[in-house]
C-alpha cells in the first residue's frame, strides 16, 4: 500500500499516541484529534486512574517503538500483592516464583506525555487538542469535529480512520446508530464502581508503606487497592457496590459514615490517609464496564482499536497492556503487505478479537479473586504451591497469572484456556487431599499436569476450545 496515505486517528490517549508514533515511524501521514486539552500543559486526571499496571505485553510494544529503556525509568517494580487483613496483618503474595517476573506501576500521564512527544518528533505526525469527535461517516471516511476553542464544527477526511477514543467511542456510537451494517454491541456493568483516593508521601518524601507491591485490602464484597507513585505517594482505589451491602457508594454520603466504614474495614489504611475525607468527597465515583463489539471495521474505511473496541474492567492490570498489544498486532498485519486497508483491518480483527474477548473475561474472574478469594485459605495454599512449582520448575510450570502477564508470546485466549484448567486441577487435587504443600514437588507437578490435560481434553470434546 502507498505509504503516503493519510491516516486520521481519533483520540490521543495511550493507545492513540502509541499508534500515531508507530504509523509515523512507518512513514504514513498521521493526523490525531483529541477532545481533551494537552495533558503536557494542564492536569486532566480528574479522578481517572493516575497510575497503571505495566507488564510484559505493554513492554513488548515499547520495544517495537524503541522506548523500552526510557519507559523503565518511569516504572516502580511491584513483586507481588501485599494482602492486608482487618487486624492490620500483612503478607506478600508474589506474582511469580521466578525472581525476574514482576509488574510495574507507571504514571498514566507521564507515559502518555512521552508517547505524544515521540510521535510529534515525526514531521508526518500532527496532533490537535480540544477537538471533540461528534460522529463518523464511515461510508465517506469522514469525521465531524467540534473545536472547543473556536466553538466551530468542521469535517476531516482521510484514506482511513482509526478510532482509539476509549470506552465512550464516538465512532462505535456511529456504527451502532448508523444501522448500515450488522453491528453487534454489548456493554455490561459490574454492580460495583470505583473511587480514586491517595496516600500522600511522608514529609521527607518517603513512602508510608512498603513500596514494591500492589497493596490489597480484600473484604469479600469490596476491596481497597494501592499502587506506588514515583513521588512517594500511592494511588488508592476503593471498589465498592453502588447500592448493596451495609456500606455502599449510595449511602456513604457524609463524613461520619465514611470514617466509620474505614475504621471498621481498613483501619491500617485509614491511619495513612489523613486526607481521606477530602479525596472521598472531591473525586467522582465511576462505573466499571466491559464493552464487546463486532465487527471492529467497516470495509477499508474505518477501524476501532483499544478500549473503543474492547473496554475491560481493570482487575487483571491488562487494559493498557492489551491496547498496546493491539498496536503490535496491527503492525504485524501491516507487515503482511496486503493489498488494501480492508484486507489489513480484516486480518487484524480476525487475529485479535478472540484474545480481547478472553482478557475481558479474565478481568472479571480476577475481580472476584482479588476482593474475596485471595483471603481464602485454600486459595492461599494454591498460590504457595504455584510459587513453589514456578521456582523449582521454572520451564515446566506457569500459573494462569504468569501465563497472562509474563508470557507475551502466548495469546490471551490460550493463556485463559490453559490457566483456567490448571486452576481447576489444583483446587480439585487440594480439596480431594491428593496433593499438599508438604508433598514432593515433582509428584505434585506430574499430578497437576495430568489433571490439567484431562480437563483440557474434556473441554475440547465439549467444544469449548473453538475460536
Amino acid at each position: 500500500m502507498n505509504k503516503q496515505q493519510n491516516i486520521l486517528i481519533i483520540g490521543a490517549g495511550l493507545c492513540g499516541s502509541l499508534l500515531a508514533l508507530r504509523l509515523g515511524q512507518r512513514g504514513y501521514n498521521v493526523v490525531v484529534y483529541e477532545m481533551r486539552p494537552d495533558l503536557r500543559k494542564v492536569d486532566i486526571s480528574a479522578g481517572r486512574s493516575i497510575n497503571l499496571a505495566f507488564s510484559d505485553r505493554g513492554n513488548k510494544a515499547m520495544k517495537l517503538v524503541g522506548l523500552e529503556n526510557i519507559v523503565k525509568e518511569l516504572c516502580i517494580p511491584m513483586n507481588g500483592r501485599m494482602i492486608h487483613d482487618k487486624k492490620g496483618n500483612t503478607h506478600l503474595s508474589n506474582y511469580s516464583g521466578r525472581d525476574h517476573e514482576y509488574i510495574n506501576s507507571v504514571s498514566r500521564g507521564e507515559l502518555n506525555a512521552l508517547l505524544l512527544n515521540e510521535a510529534e518528533k515525526h514531521k508526518n505526525v500532527t496532533i490537535h487538542f480540544n477537538k471533540k469527535c461528534k460522529s463518523v461517516n464511515f461510508e465517506q471516511t469522514t469525521a465531524l469535529f467540534k473545536d472547543y476553542d473556536t466553538k466551530t464544527e468542521f469535517i476531516e477526511d482521510a484514506d482511513a480512520i482509526i478510532a482509539t477514543d476509549g470506552a465512550g467511542s464516538a465512532m462505535r456510537k456511529s456504527y451502532y446508530l448508523g444501522k448500515k451494517f450488522l453491528f453487534s454491541f454489548s456493554q455490561e456493568y459490574l454492580t460495583h464502581g470505583y473511587k480514586e483516593l491517595s496516600i500522600l508521601p511522608k514529609e521527607n518524601g518517603d513512602y508510608k508503606t512498603y513500596k514494591n507491591a500492589l497493596h490489597i485490602w480484600p473484604r469479600g464484597d469490596f476491596m481497597l487497592i494501592a499502587l506506588p507513585n514515583l513521588d512517594g505517594s500511592f494511588t488508592v482505589t476503593l471498589f465498592l457496590s453502588f447500592d448493596e451491602g451495609k456500606y455502599n457508594f449510595n449511602n456513604l454520603t457524609n463524613e461520619e459514615s465514611v470514617l466509620e466504614f474505614f475504621k471498621k474495614e481498613f483501619p491500617d489504611a485509614l491511619a495513612l490517609m489523613p486526607n481521606l475525607l477530602e479525596d472521598f468527597f472531591e473525586n467522582p465515583t465511576a462505573p466499571l464496564g466491559t464493552v464487546k463489539c463486532a465487527p471492529w471495521h467497516y470495509k477499508g474505511n474505518t477501524l476501532l482499536m483499544g478500549d473503543a473496541a474492547h473496554a475491560i474492567v481493570p482487575f487483571y492490570g491488562q487494559g493498557m497492556n492489551a491496547s498496546f498489544e493491539d498496536v503490535i498486532e496491527f503492525d504485524k498485519a501491516l507487515d503482511k503487505n496486503l493489498k488494501n486497508w480492508e484486507a489489513v483491518f480484516k486480518t487484524y480483527e480476525f487475529n485479535r478479537k478472540k484474545d480481547t474477548d478472553a482478557i475481558a473475561d479474565l478481568a472479571i474472574d480476577n475481580f472476584h479473586e482479588m476482593k474475596d478469594h485471595v483471603a481464602n485459605p485454600i486459595f492461599q495454599e494454591k498460590r504457595k504451591l504455584e510459587m513453589a512449582l514456578e521456582k523449582t520448575y521454572p520451564k515446566e510450570y506457569s500459573s494462569k497469572y504468569s501465563l497472562v502477564t509474563f508470557n507475551e508470546h502466548i495469546s490471551y485466549r490460550k493463556a485463559m484456556l490453559i490457566g483456567r484448567a490448571q486452576d481447576k486441577a489444583i483446587l480439585n487435587l487440594l480439596s480431594d487431599g491428593k496433593i499438599s504443600l508438604n508433598d514432593d514437588l515433582k509428584l505434585v507437578l506430574n499430578k497437576v499436569q495430568k489433571e490439567t490435560e484431562a480437563i483440557l481434553e474434556d473441554d475440547r470434546i465439549a467444544g469449548l476450545h473453538q475460536s
